[in-house]
């Protein structure tokens, strides 16, 4: 597989670690909560679990972030979910040697072997048990090492990415919808896009009856103060994207105390509510 070439960092200071957030709200009509949301810290000898809020060093340690968004008939979407999350703890930190030594020339590898490994497993548990019968997943996420986050990406979950002093939000990922491709050509615009009756009906997932999956891959430079948010389509079916800015940027009535990603969950739901909602917000530091 070839990646895209890397967004380059602006020249500046290093990153020296990142604080992060994260959200999930079945909303206000599901009647469960599909979606799964994953924090990691991780070497090649031992993997920690992260909370939902906390702060911590680049130095020995990667990090990787996930949502995941699930499918299926009765309780298979939140168990397909759950398990292209828990994949990624088993696999990933088998990685951390070559990224401490420069990964650049086979992130893209990696992560297409992990996707490969969670639509295998998916697959199978669907056509072995009925009750897990059409199980399939969306799932995005952010591996960051010292200097780089690497992305994979399949379905309709999204990775933003807000470069430090930006106020210009930046899609990193590709919808992997027909009326994703309508928007990436400019054929609609956004809020004909968020009420498209196929805006939910996805081209590629993990899992389900796909046959192959390949995965979107990419790597953007850190510096300290951009900031990245992996978000389901219950957030991004929420709120305009200048919102999005707006809610990691400026705080409304100065509500500091409250996390990034529990402000924009809250503000999606209120919003719309349709669907359930998640938001992992990554901050460089």
């Amino acid at each position: 597989m070839t990646p895209p070439p890397p967004v380059e960092p602006a020249s500046g200071p290093a990153p020296s670690g990142l604080r992060w957030s994260g959200r999930t709200d079945r909303g206000r009509y599901r009647p469960n909560n599909e979606d799964s949301f994953l924090g990691l810290r991780f070497n090649d000898h031992e993997v920690h679990h992260l909370g939902k809020l906390g702060e911590a060093s680049l130095a020995d340690m990667d990090f990787v972030f996930a949502v995941s968004d699930g499918m299926g008939g009765a309780k298979a979407g939140e168990y397909a979910s759950q398990i292209a999350v828990e994949k990624i703890t088993k696999l990933l930190p088998r990685a951390f040697k070559q990224s401490a030594e420069g990964l650049q020339a086979g992130f893209a590898d990696v992560l297409a072997e992990l996707y490969e490994e969670i639509h295998r497993a998916l697959v199978y548990l669907g056509g072995s048990y009925e009750e897990c019968h059409g199980m399939e997943t969306t799932l995005s996420l952010g591996w960051f090492t010292p200097g780089w986050m690497f992305f994979g990406h399949v379905g309709d979950s999204r990775i933003y990415y807000l470069a430090r002093e930006s106020r210009q939000l930046k899609q990193i990922t590709q919808d992997d919808t027909h009326v994703g491709w309508l928007l990436r050509n400019k054929m609609i615009r956004e809020y004909e896009a968020r009420t498209h009756p196929g805006r939910n009906v996805l081209q590629k997932s993990l899992g389900g009856g796909n046959q192959f999956v390949e995965p979107q891959v990419g790597a953007v430079g850190l510096q300290p103060g951009d900031v990245f948010l992996l978000c389901t389509d219950g957030l991004s079916e929420g709120l305009y994207e200048h919102q999005i800015v707006d809610l990691l940027r400026e705080p409304p009535g100065g509500s500091v105390a409250t996390s990034p990603a529990s402000r924009l969950v809250d503000t999606a739901v209120a919003n719309s509510g349709r669907d359930n909602t998640t938001a992992v917000v990554v901050q460089v530091v």
